[in-house]
Parts: structure tokens; sequence; C-alpha cells
């Protein structure tokens, strides 16, 4: 520590899951925030503009110091690592690898992450966790080691995870609790009251990067199991299906329990309330879809626009 008795904290992340640790990070009052590490500004959006990170914007805002290196090979980006003399680091969603070189600089490198470790070690907690079907999830801070998500646990907070959550709303729940988590780190470190528990190895599930296989909906497969699916990929990158001829994402879906006859991907029902498909052992109804160059609209919108395109083979079973 340094002459005014607090932590000098850096803080390295990049997407929106970082802003409410960081804004914590801000107000938190038994550590001194003295450096920023965001990714570089890259083009975005349909216009490719060059924009910054959130993490950058808010940095600005409080005019704390930012760092933006493309990785850290080079000497300088070390020397310059070095020279903040930090106590912690806090790592949320950063995107870059952390060299050994760069943890070895740090008393306490610690990582938030996004899931009750150490199930869902990888770059798609949060995803996979729906996906999976699982009941709850939560957040999990960790001293960083060179191997991924793999370090000893400092604290758990676990989150339920709603019938209706999204990957948009779980996201935004995880933010919150480790904004909090990661303040009560800081005064564990503060109260020298840190005890790490190493995670067990029987235990551990990867979350792999969502890729464009995990997209298509495999109507071969149970009606829940469809409507995870289109959850967790909501809000990116969506599921997709082909509808009236053509590649559709859908936003909204959910499992039907009536017994169907007709072959999985047939069209049962068409209804105000929602498209009905067969799938392996059910129905999945959507009922948010978008057709390429559009935006989500509602099943009613999407009938009315393309419900002509649509073939109807199966009935509902009496």
């Amino acid at each position: 520590m340094k002459n005014s008795g607090k932590l000098r904290v850096g803080f390295a992340g990049t997407p929106g899951f970082a802003i409410p640790a960081l804004n914590a990070l801000c107000e938190h009052v038994s550590g001194e925030l003295v450096a920023v590490y965001t990714q570089p500004d890259r083009p975005a959006g349909r216009g490719r503009q060059v924009s910054m990170s959130p993490v950058k914007k808010l940095a600005l805002a409080n005019e704390i110091a930012i760092y933006q290196p493309e990785n850290f090979a080079s000497e300088k980006t070390l020397a310059d690592f070095r020279a903040l003399a930090l106590d912690v680091l806090v790592v949320a969603a950063y995107g870059l690898i952390l060299p050994q070189t760069i943890l070895d600089s740090v008393r306490y490198p610690i990582n938030i992450h996004a899931s009750l470790l150490p199930r869902w070690r990888g770059a798609a907690p949060i995803q996979r966790a729906i996906m999976a079907g699982d009941e709850q999830t939560g957040v999990t801070i960790i001293r960083i080691v060179k191997q991924l998500d793999a370090g000893p646990m400092w604290l758990k907070v676990k989150c339920p995870i709603a019938a209706n959550d999204t990957a948009e709303s779980l996201h935004d729940k995880l933010a919150a609790l480790g904004a909090k988590a990661i303040t009560d780190a800081l005064d564990m470190i503060e109260r020298d009251e840190i005890d790490e528990t190493t995670q067990d190895g029987n235990e551990v599930t990867y979350a792999e990067k969502l890729s464009a296989d995990d997209r298509d909906l495999d109507w071969q497969q149970t009606s829940k199991y469809l409507s995870l699916q289109v959850r967790g990929l909501n809000p990116s990158p969506v599921a997709t299906t082909i509808l009236a001829k053509q590649q559709c994402k859908i936003w909204e879906a959910t499992a039907e329990s009536q017994t169907v006859q007709g072959l999985p991907g047939e069209i049962i029902f068409t209804r105000e309330d929602g498209i009905g498909i067969q799938t392996k052992d059910g129905l999945l109804k959507l009922t948010t879809i978008q057709p390429p160059g559009k935006k989500p609209m509602s099943a009613s919108d999407f009938l009315n626009g393309y419900g002509d395109r649509l073939h109807v083979v199966g009935q509902l079973s009496t």
C-alpha cells in the first residue's frame, strides 16, 4: 500500500458487463482506482464507425488514466503496467489474456467470473448455463492464474435462473452481483480475511465460445431444449431456422406440451399468439421472429406479411 493508506487498484474490462463493477470501484472508499485497461477502439455497428468500449467511456467520465494495448508483448507495455505499482488488478470481461509477467506484478490479480465455478469455465458461461437448463448460476471471484478460470476462489454469490430469463436479463443480474462481490473482495483484502478455496477438478465444465453451429434450431431435439436454446442466444447471436423459405432469427419461443401429429420441423398451427412447430416430443411456439432485413416482430405481424408462404401440415390431436 501507498502513503494514502488505500489499495492501489487497476481495472481491466471492455463490454457492458464490466460497467457496474467499474462504477462500484469508482465509489469504493478503501481503494484508489488509478488505471483502467480496456481493448483498443474498434469499428462497430452497421456504419462500422470506430467506437470506444463502454468501459473507456466510463473511465473518461471519471477522469481515470486509460491504457489500451493490443496485447502485453512489448517491453513498454509491461513497463507502463509495472510503474502503476498496483496492489490489486480487477478483471471483468477484458478479452485479452494476461501473461504471467503481468500477474506476477500485482499482489492480488482477481477476476469476476459469471458462473459458480468450477462449473462453466470459459467464454460463454451465461449463455451455456441457460442452454443447459441450470436452475441457478452466479458470480465467482477468483485469483487469476495462467490456466483459464482455474484459480482459487475467494467468494461466490448465487443467482437463480428465472423461467423467463434470457442471456441479456441474466447478464444484467450477474453484472450487478459482480459489482457487489468485487467490493466485498476488496474489503476482505483490507481486513486481511482472504480465504482461498481450490476448485474441484472433478466438477469442471467448460462454456465453449458460441459459434454459428449453436444458432440453428434442430427440430429433432425436445421442445424444452429448443426453448432454452432460444433464451440462451438472446440477444446474441440469436437462434435461427428456415421459415417461409428464408432464414429467420427466433428471439422468443415457448415449449408447448400438447400431443401433436406431425414430423419434427413441420408447422402444426399458425395463430396470432404464435407459430407451433413439431419437435421431438411436443411443440415449440415461436412468438417473436425476425425475417432477413427486418426488425423483430410478433408472430401475428409475421403471419400478416409471410403467412401465405407457410405450409401447415400437422394437426393437433384431439
